[in-house]
């Protein structure tokens, strides 16, 4: 009965403890832009899939939804003022909740992603505010304020930062000359650990950690430097300069932007800044420390549309000419290409779901380094930009276009 009872009594702190570490996050549960999704359509019909609902009262933005086991949220902007929503799966609203004023001197709207973990979900303002909200009824928990808080800086565009957890740590890059990245306790917003990094302005970058058994390295884009920094002490550990834009001539939007997401495989970092040093890859030590770049592809211009990588071969879009490209991940070179638009890229079942500019939305079948579109529709609801990003879930394709949310059908029946 005794060990029956400690078994119980571990499966439950064990659950408990799970629980708590489990993230919902931007380009999914790794940050990778890969969906972990099964049984899905191969192959669209002439209309496209079918759609399952909408609604437009999410208000300005850019930002992607999150979707937990049981809820989407997703950030929007009305009258000046930035509010969490957050809605059933099927659609409808549950709560929303204000979370300080937001980006409205261009593009103007919300720009993050929220990330769930846990009971908690937080979000960060185009103003470059973090807030913490209870995911069950949306109280605010606590919030940090970029400017007065932690002496941070302004992008010309607006902040774009969403949050990334590591244990009890929720980081942030303000980007003050001495608080250029910061880590906070993420259930009470005190400051853990403070970085001063290259002394840069924020690079419109969502981090992303690398897990080691040496160390956990953070790695995230400031004005013109990628860095890598301890995520338990904040040690600046690499840079990794941004070097196209001669240093006289930088300024505010001006070789700045980089705001897609690395991803870290089997000891290689990739990134791909197109205001920047364009498609990379770089050899990360064991420990974390060091690294050597192994290629660069000048010719791939993606800015923010993501990018993701399956098995020996990378996808994005490049700008200037508006195509989707697949790399050789060993050499960098191009292999195939796609006129199909600048856009937004994920991955889900083994199929590229690529969502452009124009609003066009195509179902991608990467094959082996030869790309066969196998699905098209247009995205005709919303306003403004095409810009958010793709996430699939459950059998549920989710788009953002403005105030409009959609869900769509792409579950094989």
């Amino acid at each position: 009965m005794k060990n029956r009872f400690c078994l119980i009594a571990f499966l439950f702190v064990y659950s408990i403890s799970g629980f708590v570490q489990t993230t919902a996050q931007w380009r999914g549960p790794e940050r990778n832009g890969i969906f972990p999704e099964s049984n899905l359509l191969k192959a669209w019909p002439a209309e496209g899939p079918a759609m399952l609902w909408k609604t437009e009262i999410i208000g300005n933005g850019y930002g992607a939804p999150t979707v937990t086991a049981g809820r989407i949220f997703i950030t929007g902007e009305v009258d000046s003022t930035g509010y969490l929503f957050a809605f059933t799966l099927e659609g409808k609203l549950l709560w929303k909740s204000e979370y300080g004023k937001e980006w409205v001197v261009n593009y103007q709207g919300s720009r993050c992603a929220p990330t769930v973990a846990g009971d908690l979900v937080y979000v960060c303002s185009g103003l470059g505010d973090l807030a913490c909200f209870d995911a069950g009824n949306g109280r605010k928990k606590w919030s940090v304020d970029m400017i007065h808080d932690l002496h941070g800086r302004f992008t010309l565009f607006g902040h774009a930062e969403s949050s990334l957890i590591d244990g009890d740590k929720v980081f942030l890059v303000p980007g003050g000359k001495d608080t250029n990245v910061v880590a906070m306790n993420r259930f009470t917003g005190k400051i853990i650990w403070i970085s001063k990094g290259q002394g840069e302005i924020p690079g419109y970058n969502s981090p992303y950690l690398i897990k080691l058994p040496a160390r956990h390295v953070l790695v995230t884009f400031t004005a013109y430097s990628m860095l890598g920094l301890d995520a338990q002490t904040g040690q600046l550990l690499w840079v990794h300069p941004q070097d196209n834009i001669p240093v006289p001539e930088r300024k505010p939007g001006n070789g700045d932007t980089h705001s897609n997401t690395v991803i870290y495989d089997s000891g290689f970092i990739y990134y791909f800044a197109g205001d920047g040093n364009c498609a990379v890859k770089l050899e990360l030590s064991a420990d974390g420390k060091n690294i050597r770049q192994v290629w660069r592809n000048k010719t791939i211009d993606n800015y923010m549309g993501g990018f993701v990588k399956q098995g020996k071969y990378l996808y994005s879009c490049v700008s200037e000419k508006r195509q989707l490209k697949c790399l050789d991940a060993a050499t960098g070179l191009v292999v195939d290409s796609l006129k199909c638009g600048a856009g937004s890229i994920i991955l889900a079942d083994s199929m590229l779901y690529y969502y452009n500019q124009k609003g066009e939305v195509r179902l991608v079948n990467p094959g082996q380094g030869k790309m066969v579109q196998s699905g098209f529709f247009k995205l005709t609801a919303g306003t403004k930009e095409h810009f958010s990003h793709p996430v699939v879930d459950k059998g549920v394709l989710y788009i953002r276009h403005g105030g409009v949310m959609v869900a769509y059908d792409v579950a094989r029946k």
